[in-house]
């Protein structure tokens, strides 16, 4: 059973400078969310963004430890830009 910091810590070594935030959506600890929020996604596509957040956690989800993560991925100012939306 994986816990929501271990995953967050990986994606964290793996993309210097991020600001990762990861939950668990079923308590069962193999179906996670993560928002993930680096410069340096910029100019990649989403895809690409996703393959980035994937590849420090391959070994978990080729064992199915990991079962599920979905993915929101941003550059600082796609977030900016849906914080500037958020109605609180």
């Amino acid at each position: 059973m994986l816990d929501a910091d271990v995953i967050k810590q990986r994606i964290e070594q793996a993309l210097p400078g991020a600001k990762v935030e990861v939950r668990d959506l079923t308590g069962t600890g193999d179906h996670f969310e993560a928002r993930v929020v680096t410069p340096l996604f910029q100019g990649k596509s989403m895809v690409e963004q996703h393959q980035t957040v994937y590849a420090p956690l391959k070994d978990v989800l080729a064992t199915g430890e990991l079962h599920a993560l979905a993915l929101k991925t941003y550059t600082p100012e796609q977030w900016a830009k849906v914080q500037g939306l958020t109605i609180a």
